[in-house]
């Protein structure tokens, strides 16, 4: 699945996204899949999304833990254990590649023609290194188990949620130096709702990844954090002892870089896009309320006064 193909410009989530100073969001299929689909980067004005996407696609996401084990297993479908989940994944990527060789094959011999496979056509950049996978893991198993098919693979990756990264600091600084593009935390105030959230940190994990050394996203999930919540969300990770100017990189800079479109949002440098969002005050503070938000340059939103 496309991403571009479920977004509706006219979705109140675009209106509440600018009027809350976000220009720009990373989204795509959800984590009931194993491999969902493709995400996009959208700049979040416009009515036409092949007008609003700033790169598209951005990663292929892959999902391990609960999610698809138990909507599966509720619908009596493998996968029903994490080990058929990975096997399945892996299965997927030994597939792509096959149909990779088959492809390169018949670019030297026109009489061998290869019938068309979307699925495998939509992996080829994943597994020939040049489209993310975005792991969806919670548990410090299911993380490791997401480094350890991409290692196997030679996969690019970042990994999502990473819910009990702090339990395996060490591990996971030594991954950051290799293939992994980076960590996206979140959301950080949602409710315990499932069993593999039941070490979740919450706003403490963004101090203790800092302190351990490692760089990080945080991201709303939107839905199940609204843009309303989210800077309140990272003001609480503050309290918690984090910079106030690593927290406010988290979703800028950060956010950008490990997605991969740091070189057009971002920071406000010289050659980007012009997209800023104008608070009144800190935007961290409490009291703080978004008073303008340019994307490209032009305002899309100003509160009204």
């Amino acid at each position: 699945m496309r991403a571009i193909d479920g977004l509706n410009p006219a979705d109140i989530a675009f209106s509440e996204a600018r009027s809350s100073g976000f220009t720009t969001c990373v989204t795509g299929p959800g984590s009931i899949n194993l491999i969902g689909g493709t995400f996009a980067a959208v700049k979040t004005c416009g009515n036409i999304v092949d007008k609003m996407v700033l790169r598209y696609p951005v990663a292929m996401k892959a999902a391990l833990g609960e999610n698809p084990k138990y909507r599966y297993t509720e619908r009596k479908m493998s996968p029903h254990s994490r080990m058929a989940s990975a096997a399945i994944i892996r299965e997927a990527l030994v597939s792509a590649n096959e149909y990779g060789d088959r492809l390169r094959l018949a670019q030297d011999d026109p009489g061998k023609k290869i019938e068309r496979n979307l699925r495998w056509e939509e992996l080829l950049p994943v597994v020939t290194g040049k489209l993310p996978m975005k792991f969806h893991v919670h548990r410090a198993d299911d993380i490791a188990t997401a480094i350890r098919i991409a290692n196997e693979f030679g996969l690019y990756y970042t990994l999502d949620h990473c819910t009990e990264g702090y339990l395996i600091t060490d591990y996971l600084k030594e991954q950051l130096n290799k293939r992994c593009k980076g960590i996206i935390i979140g959301p950080l105030s949602n409710y315990k709702s499932k069993l593999e959230l039941k070490n979740k940190e919450g706003h403490k994990l963004p101090k203790i990844l800092y302190d351990a050394g490692i760089p990080f996203a945080i991201a709303s999930d939107f839905p199940v954090s609204t843009y309303e919540a989210m800077l309140a969300s990272v003001a609480l990770s503050v309290s918690e002892g984090l910079p106030e100017e690593i927290a406010l990189r988290s979703i800028t800079l950060e956010s950008a870089r490990v997605i991969g479109i740091d070189d057009r949002v971002g920071s406000l440098e010289v050659g980007k896009d012009a997209d800023i969002a104008v608070f009144s005050r800190n935007p961290l503070d409490y009291k703080s309320y978004c008073q303008m938000t340019i994307i490209n340059g032009e305002i899309v939103y100003r509160k009204a006064v």
